[in-house]
């Protein structure tokens, strides 16, 4: 057995090990918490560009992508629960290469989403607190809850579990308390990229938009990161993922349709705190409804930030256990066994980026756009590496144990990767800078890969094969 570093010391990839605590229940609300402030915030930019049905369609195709994905990629989290996620998948599929492409798309993604979200939180507070600095409020985000992943796994899972029921409820009482006030006719006026009636010129707006469309579902994936601490992982990641996106494909169409049709739908695109400005459009700037909105609501951004930092910071350990990263990194702490140097590496960068007005806000969009932005650029990159692993492997390993098969193969994996590849294309398209920026990251990444091969020859064969195979069939 070869050694790898826990901080400072040299041990054995056992030593490093996480131990298994999370229940199916658990795993299934890891799952949509990740994602249910995408409910939120975020996803209302995309009126900007398309217009409320030009999103509607563009959101259509987005959760298609991401059903026939979440289908598809969960037998690969089955076969391989590895805290690498897509890391490790890649790794299996297509060597080392693959795997650092897909573990720094993953790292981009999962460290971009948390500023982007802290970022909403400070909006939803400064809704109460006039005074309060939203920055200041995000950072204070990130302190609170570090601190609180760091405190143990089974007590980062129950909080989750906890929160993201309060904000599935708040999405329901938000769409019961507008609905009195909903109209058809609200919704479609000037849905077509502020016109009426459909013509071509609204398609590059709904290009455009896809980004927006996929924070509805981003990061549902990291339901991968927690799938080695996972009590009983061949039933629970299936029901994890399969209940987890039913649930937010559904929420993501109420909460869409309802905010719409409460008003004047073009005050709420370009905006952090859409739901509780559409609730003012109803009940009135003083309606106890709306303060109580503000506080439940964020309960959905809570949910998300403390679920990402869950797996962001996975990842960034398992990649460091496997050499992709400083060894350092993949310290276990002596009394919670968690990867407490990964939680805060990716909060100091978390925190950076809000700071990082001069740099990033560029292109003629906000801060958090861009942020969004950059974060689903990782995403897609990952996804269409995950679906062409998951060819290559059905092709590679016939003989890896399968607990769970994505029907209708290889349709599912096809139309995932189909739908990857054409949103890609679309956000390169619309987003040339922050392209850029994203090949820059993976350029710089890549020149660290190569100067430090060496160190994951002595890694590599046993914390990415031998315990994900194990795993697999435990």
């Amino acid at each position: 057995m070869s050694s790898v570093s826990t901080g400072g010391q040299v041990g054995s990839a056992s030593a490093s090990q996480l131990p298994r605590a999370v229940s199916t229940l658990q795993l299934w609300a890891i799952a949509v918490g990740l994602v249910i402030s995408g409910e939120y915030f975020g996803w209302s930019y995309g009126w900007a560009s398309a217009g409320t049905l030009g999103f509607l369609v563009a959101t259509l195709f987005v959760a298609v992508m991401y059903t026939t994905f979440i289908f598809s990629f969960t037998e690969l989290t089955s076969s391989i629960p590895h805290a690498g996620g897509p890391f490790a998948y890649s790794f299996h599929a297509f060597g080392p290469t693959g795997g650092y492409l897909a573990g720094m798309a993953t790292l981009i993604e999962f460290v971009f989403a948390p500023p982007a979200i802290a970022l909403a939180i400070g909006a939803y507070l400064n809704v109460q607190f006039p005074a309060l600095d939203p920055k200041l409020a995000a950072v204070g985000a990130f302190a609170v809850f570090m601190t609180l992943n760091i405190l143990g796994v089974r007590i980062a899972a129950t909080f989750e579990l906890f929160i993201t029921l309060l904000a599935i409820f708040e999405l329901l009482v938000f769409m019961g308390v507008v609905s009195p006030g909903f109209s058809v006719a609200n919704f479609v006026k000037g849905g077509w990229a502020g016109q009426d009636h459909f013509s071509l010129a609204a398609i590059p707006g709904i290009f455009a938009a896809i980004p927006f469309a996929i924070w509805f579902f981003l990061a549902i994936e990291g339901v991968a990161m927690a799938a080695e601490e996972t009590k009983n992982p061949k039933r629970a990641i299936p029901i994890a993922y399969i209940g987890g996106i039913l649930t937010l494909v559904a929420l993501a169409l109420g909460v869409m349709l309802f905010a719409g049709g409460a008003g004047d739908w073009t005050k709420l695109s370009n905006i952090n705190d859409p739901l509780p400005q559409a609730m003012k459009m109803i009940v009135g700037e003083h309606s106890g409804w709306l303060h109580m909105l503000v506080w439940l609501g964020l309960f959905g951004l809570i949910a998300s930030f403390h679920g990402i930092i869950l797996g962001y910071s996975r990842q960034i350990f398992a990649q460091a256990r496997a050499g992709y990263l400083p060894l350092w990194l993949a310290a276990l702490h002596p009394r919670f066994k968690t990867p407490h140097r990964a939680i805060l590496a990716g909060g100091v960068i978390g925190i950076a980026a809000i700071f990082s007005d001069q740099l990033l806000q560029f292109g003629g969009q906000s801060l958090t756009a861009n942020i969004v932005t950059m974060s689903v650029f990782g995403a897609l990159l990952m996804y269409i590496l995950s679906m062409a692993g998951l060819l290559r492997l059905r092709a590679k390993e016939p003989g890896l144990a399968r607990s769970y098969k994505v029907p209708f193969y290889p349709l599912f994996p096809l139309v995932a990767l189909l739908g990857a590849l054409i949103s890609l294309g679309a956000m390169v398209w619309f987003n040339p800078l922050l392209a850029a920026v994203f090949c820059g990251i993976l350029a710089a990444g890549y020149g660290y890969f190569r100067l430090t091969a060496s160190r994951r020859q002595h890694a590599a064969s046993d914390v990415l094969i031998q315990p994900a195979a194990a795993s697999a069939g435990s």
